[in-house]
């Protein structure tokens, strides 16, 4: 598909235009704003480039800060869906729109065609990550006798001023690739010191990130990376060693948005291993509140703040996505799957001790700073039953949680779990975890009767069970009377036994409340 260049034309009156940045800052921009200076080919000495695929919260600061040190700004749209255009157009900025979605390097190819087109001698390339108080750095080096500048701390970051020669270098070449500059010896290369990078996103003073872990979701990785509110300062973008294109778009993503971070697996590990490459990784860069999403587009963005909320007002460091709390939420979901995720719901329930809990399996979630640091969660369950191992960490230590109702979406996405084995292998995950957390919370970090109450009452439950069935073969296999005694005495202990499990359960569901433990 060719690429199709718009120029702003002189409108014959004047008007303004409301954008808001990403820092919240109103800007008033007169829509008649002259045209560029050197606009015609040939009369351009300084061109600034810029990359851009949805970039509408950043947009504007970038080229209205770019104008300030070149003769003209050429924005190259790469198949935005948002107000890019319009923005940048009103804003005086070339505009070159590509009707499909190219990829960075597609979007420099024609960066740097244009550029030559134009008869530019000098080019800057920046997107929304850099600062354009930087580029006068750039061009005094260039200026002086180099033909590529490029910052010494991050020379790969994309942003750099190129004279005429590596201009030809790159055409010549038919891609970017700076590296390869870096290496002509027929071209001089320089590298300055950039200043402090631009100041980060923020939600109510705290740092966000959201982890999204991902495996073969190339068709709707983007969208799902689209729609992250601006308010997120890193996305950690875990690739599960996928075997189509995934990590490829996530990588391209990077270029244009610098808050995504990819990661990528050598080896496929299960979703929950990639929910811990992502804490990891939050935890070393000092993120406050981290949450999780599914690259596979059923968790709504827009209901982010709902789940940040409760843990940035300290009513609880975990809160955990609820589908099932009425018809209209639960959407779409299938009858079988409604009833998989009810029957590990009340699993869980005893499992983890969050009575009050809602679908577990749901992977909508966030946690507090606090909570990662507290629990061990590098050991954590690497696959779906992940989700429920987490819970049952989060109870030994006594974190509270919070329910979020939120709609489920189910569009084009294809679940690869197989329930029955899936509920068979989560339920076995779910017996150690429940003895794991009776033995640390009740026992070793502190002692409280229930463990008593569940002890006797397992024990008791299971002999009248094996009782009852043992009278009943006796009966119909081998045609012995049934002893009254013997029947008797297996429902009494059956009986008890679900006595002193119901008193466990409520001294459990006391201590939910009460907060018990180390919170």
């Amino acid at each position: 598909m060719t690429t199709r260049t718009r120029t702003p034309t002189p409108p014959t009156r004047t008007s303004e235009m409301v954008v808001e940045d990403d820092e919240g800052t109103i800007l008033l921009v007169d829509s008649v704003a002259t045209r560029p200076k050197g606009e015609r080919p040939g009369s351009i000495r300084t061109l600034v480039g810029m990359p851009a695929y949805n970039e509408e919260a950043y947009i504007a600061k970038t080229v209205l800060g770019a104008r300030q040190h070149a003769d003209a700004v050429l924005v190259v749209d790469d198949g935005s869906t948002d107000e890019t255009v319009p923005i940048a157009e009103a804003l005086g900025a070339i505009v070159v729109r590509h009707e499909t979605n190219k990829g960075y390097g597609g979007a420099l190819q024609t960066i740097f065609t244009t550029a030559r087109d134009l008869g530019a001698e000098e080019l800057v390339i920046i997107d929304a990550r850099h600062d354009p108080a930087e580029i006068p750095r750039l061009l005094t080096e260039l200026r002086a006798g180099n033909d590529v500048v490029l910052p010494a701390a991050d020379p790969e970051s994309g942003f750099g001023a190129y004279g005429k020669r590596a201009i030809e270098a790159v055409l010549a070449g038919g891609t970017f690739d700076a590296g390869v500059l870096v290496a002509d010896p027929g071209l001089k290369v320089a590298g300055v010191r950039s200043g402090s990078p631009a100041a980060e996103p923020r939600y109510r003073g705290k740092r966000i990130a959201v982890v999204v872990p991902a495996y073969n979701e190339e068709k709707l990785i983007q969208g799902t990376l689209d729609g992250i509110p601006d308010f997120v300062s890193r996305v950690y973008v875990v690739n599960d060693a996928s075997i189509d294109m995934t990590g490829a778009i996530i990588d391209d993503y990077a270029h244009y948005n610098p808050r995504v971070v990819p990661i990528h697996q050598n080896l496929n590990q299960g979703p929950g291993a990639a929910v811990i490459s992502g804490y990891s990784r939050a935890l070393s860069d000092g993120i406050d509140v981290v949450a999780t999403m599914d690259g596979d587009g059923q968790m709504d963005p827009q209901y982010l703040s709902k789940f940040l909320d409760p843990v940035i007002d300290g009513k609880c460091d975990f809160t955990l996505g609820n589908r099932l709390s009425s018809p209209e939420y639960r959407g779409r979901m299938s009858k079988w799957r409604f009833f998989g995720n009810a029957m590990l719901t009340f699993l869980t329930k005893i499992a983890s001790g969050y009575w009050s809990m809602m679908d577990p399996q749901n992977g909508y979630t966030a946690i507090s700073r606090r909570a990662l640091e507290s629990i061990e969660f590098k050991d954590m369950y690497p696959r779906y039953g992940y989700l429920n191992d987490r819970l049952v960490r989060l109870n030994i230590h006594g974190f509270r949680i919070q329910n979020i109702a939120h709609p489920a979406k189910y569009g084009n996405e294809k679940s690869t779990i197989k329930y029955g084995r899936y509920i068979v292998r989560v339920s076995n995950l779910l017996l150690r975890t429940f003895l794991r957390r009776l033995k640390m919370k009740y026992v070793i970090l502190s002692f409280h009767p229930l463990v008593l109450f569940y002890l006797f009452g397992s024990i008791l439950s299971a002999i009248g069970v094996v009782g009852g069935a043992i009278t009943l073969w006796e009966k119909l296999v081998w045609g012995y009377p049934v002893l009254f005694v013997h029947g008797a005495l297996s429902m009494l202990a059956f009986m008890m036994g679900v006595m002193f499990l119901s008193f466990a359960m409520l001294f459990d569901t006391v201590a939910e409340r009460q907060g018990y433990g180390w919170y």
